[in-house]
């Protein structure tokens, strides 16, 4: 479910998404993405190594990419920077090693509120219920996330990649 969502925020916030470039990742200090997420909000602008598999390219750019880890629960957004041109799309299920700045975004309430009516309304429009309701229940997810930690804002982490090595 978890995944939904973020593919779900990230569809939101992107849009904008051209060749394969295999480079060569540091190997010193590598993350398997969920140990990165569990210490993100203090990585942040950290340059690190990130081991994913990739779930997504950018069809029409090919500038980002999207990783899960082991368990597939989590996933993060990469940027096209540095020496990475692009991601080809025959990336997909491939286990790699990501080389870039960890970021952040926040998504203010009144952000999640459109969000939210959106999904109200693709429901009004017949979207899938079951849709709907996975939707409804991580916007709820993420409002108790800024309940439980005080903030007017949710924070979705991502990396401006730098460069990659295929590992498999």
């Amino acid at each position: 479910m978890r995944q939904v969502f973020f593919f779900a925020v990230l569809a939101f916030l992107l849009c904008s998404c051209v060749g394969n470039q295999k480079q060569e990742a540091n190997a010193e200090h590598f993350f398997d993405l969920e140990s990165l997420l569990a210490i993100a909000d203090q990585g942040v602008k950290d340059t690190v190594v990130v081991v994913g598999y990739v779930t997504h390219t950018c069809k029409h750019s090919g500038k980002k990419c999207f990783i899960v880890g082991e368990s597939e629960e989590a996933s993060l957004r990469v940027e096209a920077k540095g020496e990475i041109e692009t991601f080809s799309p025959e990336l997909v299920g491939s286990k790699i090693a990501i080389t870039g700045v960890l970021k952040e975004q926040h998504l203010s309430e009144e952000s999640i509120d459109v969000m939210e009516n959106n999904v109200k309304l693709m429901e009004q429009q017949g979207t899938s219920p079951e849709v709907c309701a996975a939707e409804l229940s991580n916007i709820s997810d993420m409002r108790q996330w800024m309940k439980d930690r005080d903030k007017d804002y949710y924070v979705i982490y991502y990396m401006d990649g730098l460069k990659y090595e295929v590992l498999d």
